[in-house]
């Protein structure tokens, strides 16, 4: 019961946060950056300030879909952070940079989310069926059940270790933001606020994740 209730209460957290998130993004947008630049050129700006040229900003469609991918060396921005010139496109903008910048700098966290990339990929292709077929046969087959535990703690893991990639991205986009005259007085709060929402989404994903997988644990054990 108590473990349901967990779940329940982190379904609620995950919409509120994702609802206070678009809403902050949306009432930022709206806030024009002293600078007045777009958020490719914030992207752009960081990444040769910081002596990195081998990386393209790139548009593409969605909203909040901007992401780096050290794959193809690209940051990609949505369409309205990559044109944008407000408080919201400079703080996405800044915050896709800071992982390019612990990807060349070779910080810890992002090494070790990155090693489990395959390792979840293939857990997340199979541990749906593996748990479902391990409930249904708990009683003739319970090594099934803790072969789908093992599989979905390699997710519950990686969620963990995505908490300090985000917050410290987050961290070194605020602090370059500040120190090269993009955000001002007035705006850097509003920055450091959308970024911050931004970062509970990952810490309730976390909180879920580790819910979950206790949920299926109680079941193994309870059999």
């Amino acid at each position: 019961m108590n473990i349901w209730l967990i779940m329940i209460a982190v379904m609620v957290a995950s919409f509120i946060v994702q609802q206070t998130l678009q809403s902050k993004f949306t009432k930022y947008s709206k806030v024009a950056l002293p600078s007045g630049l777009t958020g490719a050129e914030v992207a752009e700006r960081m990444l040769h300030e910081n002596g990195i040229y081998d990386v393209q900003v790139v548009s593409i469609a969605g909203r909040l879909t901007d992401h780096y991918n050290p794959q193809t060396k690209t940051v990609n921005l949505s369409r309205e952070v990559y044109s944008g010139r407000s408080v919201a496109a400079a703080a996405v903008a800044a915050h896709e940079c800071g992982h390019v910048l612990q990807h060349a700098q070779g910080y810890l966290p992002l090494k070790m989310r990155t090693a489990l990339v395959p390792v979840v990929t293939f857990a997340n292709s199979l541990v749906q069926w593996v748990l479902l077929a391990g409930v249904i046969f708990i009683n003739i087959f319970p090594q099934l059940l803790w072969l789908g535990i093992a599989l979905f703690a390699m997710t519950t893991l990686f969620s963990i270790i995505t908490l300090p990639v985000e917050v410290n991205a987050s961290a070194r986009a605020v602090e370059w933001l500040q120190t090269a005259g993009i955000t001002d007085v007035s705006t850097r709060p509003q920055a450091v606020d959308a970024l911050k929402w931004a970062a509970y989404t990952y810490f309730i994903a976390a909180i879920g994740s580790v819910a979950t997988l206790i949920y299926y644990i109680s079941i193994a054990n309870r059999r």
